[in-house]
């Protein structure tokens, strides 16, 4: 545990960072999963999108590397076919 005051707050602000990342990551993956166990259709169409702009907004956030965003992009429009 850190004892110097500035520590202290670090360790406050990188907790709530990390719980926040980890929201969009969880968002972002659970969207790929819908996509992947959905049959093919209108919805499946409706929830590539979703799954892209949750890919979009955690490369926004900086969550992830946009190379790694572009991929899974790529991975999400593949499943479509």
């Amino acid at each position: 545990m850190p004892i110097i005051k500035s520590a202290k707050k670090k360790l406050r602000k990188d907790i709530k960072r990390t719980k926040r990342n980890k929201s969009y990551i969880n968002a972002y993956k659970k969207a790929i999963d819908r996509v992947k166990k959905s049959k093919t259709g209108s919805k499946k169409a409706d929830l590539i999108k979703k799954a892209q702009a949750a890919i979009d907004k955690a490369i926004k956030r900086k969550v992830i590397h946009k190379n790694k965003g572009s991929r899974l992009k790529s991975l999400v429009a593949r499943m479509s076919k």
